[in-house]
């Protein structure tokens, strides 16, 4: 992305999702959990309807795609201090995180090794968190699949002690998932009808930050901070889109609102080294790459997931694809990841409003405060 089009303002023509669409015949969920909201904490968090923008043209050589550590570090200490308003970036980390915490830092592999958290933005992270004080041994890097997460190999950035865990040693084992925190929902008379949070998150973290990547999905429109942490922190997931029908509209914000992943989500970092503007969330063509160079802070979801609608849609305009938010059936059929004008499904991009109807964040381009750092 040049800079240009970082500068623009938002062109993306996104339709508003109407009452009739939010009564209309949606899956029938059942949420069960056995904790309760934490007043003031996770999402949409302190900085509702807030979202920093840092770019920088130096943080990866698109050629060798090889990242610019300090260009990173940078750029993590502007969008801290940014977003909190803090002159000393370890106050803005200390505003979120002290040594007691246990930290669950939930990235995205689905499409690793090419597209992927990056781990030098991991890395930073992490030292960051050491910084002000929480031990090694209370972070961790975590992700659903192991596979996934053993390409990146994110045990050579950060220091020992640091656990990184897939969570499905096998896939499809239920082990690292709660059997008492789960949501329960029939989309096509599958046998499995419940998706069960990640234990970790029930039992052992404190806080978690999301970290996602900047990807297009044929099945939700975009996978941004909603998907990440929705997504990543259930099972039985995928069932949600099958044939050309997809349930991602109502499925993303369900189970982001689910407690306790609600209230331990206290910061989004989205990395956006490099993107994916056709076929994710799985990466099958180099042609599909893109490198926005920047990276979104925050603490509201919907917020920064909007505005990656407009970068991924910006980016399929400049490649002359269908939008997001095309959702003709005519446009839906099989190898949609080899052709950016067809789907896989119907996109349902309008799972960012739905969430933000649910509470989980700031919608509407003109309640957004952007704040934009380019170094």
């Amino acid at each position: 992305m040049d800079r240009r089009m970082f500068l623009s303002v938002a062109a993306a023509a996104a339709p508003a999702l109407g009452a009739a669409a939010l009564s209309a015949d949606l899956p029938k969920y059942r949420t069960v959990s056995r904790f309760k909201p934490v007043p003031q904490s996770g999402m949409p968090g302190r900085y509702a309807g807030s979202v920093v923008r840092v770019r920088s043209e130096n943080a990866i050589d698109t050629a060798t795609e090889k990242i610019h550590v300090p260009a990173i570090r940078d750029m993590i200490s502007q969008g801290m201090r940014g977003l909190t308003g803090m002159n000393d970036e370890r106050d803005a980390w200390r505003s979120f995180f002290d040594p007691s915490d246990v930290v669950g830092i939930k990235v995205n592999c689905s499409g690793a090794p090419e597209v992927m958290s990056s781990p030098e933005v991991v890395a930073e992270i992490v030292r960051n968190l050491i910084t002000v004080g929480v031990p090694a041994k209370n972070i961790w890097v975590y992700e659903r699949f192991p596979d996934q997460m053993a390409t990146v190999k994110y045990e050579n950035f950060v220091p020992d002690g640091v656990h990184v865990d897939g969570i499905e040693k096998t896939r499809t084992s239920v082990l690292g998932y709660d059997p008492a925190t789960y949501v329960e929902v029939d989309f096509f008379g599958e046998d499995d009808t419940r998706s069960m949070m990640v234990r970790h998150v029930t039992e052992r973290f404190t806080k978690i930050i999301n970290v996602p990547n900047m990807k297009d999905h044929g099945a939700s429109g975009v996978t941004g901070c909603l998907k990440n942490i929705a997504y990543g922190n259930f099972s039985n997931v995928a069932r949600s889109h099958q044939f050309s029908k997809t349930n991602t509209l109502s499925f993303i914000g369900t189970l982001a609102s689910t407690e306790p992943l609600r209230s331990k989500t206290v910061l989004n970092i989205m990395d956006g080294m490099r993107g994916v503007w056709h076929g994710g969330p799985f990466l099958h063509e180099k042609r599909f790459r893109f490198y926005p160079k920047q990276m979104l802070f925050g603490t509201d979801p919907v917020a920064m997931d909007r505005l990656l609608l407009d970068v991924i849609e910006a980016k399929r305009k400049q490649e002359n694809a269908i939008s997001v938010w095309e959702r003709s059936p005519q446009n839906v059929h099989q190898g949609f990841d080899h052709d950016p004008n067809a789907n896989n499904f119907v996109r349902e991009p309008g799972h960012i409003e739905f969430a933000a109807n649910l509470g989980l964040g700031t919608y509407d381009l003109a309640r957004i405060k952007e704040k934009a750092i380019q170094l």
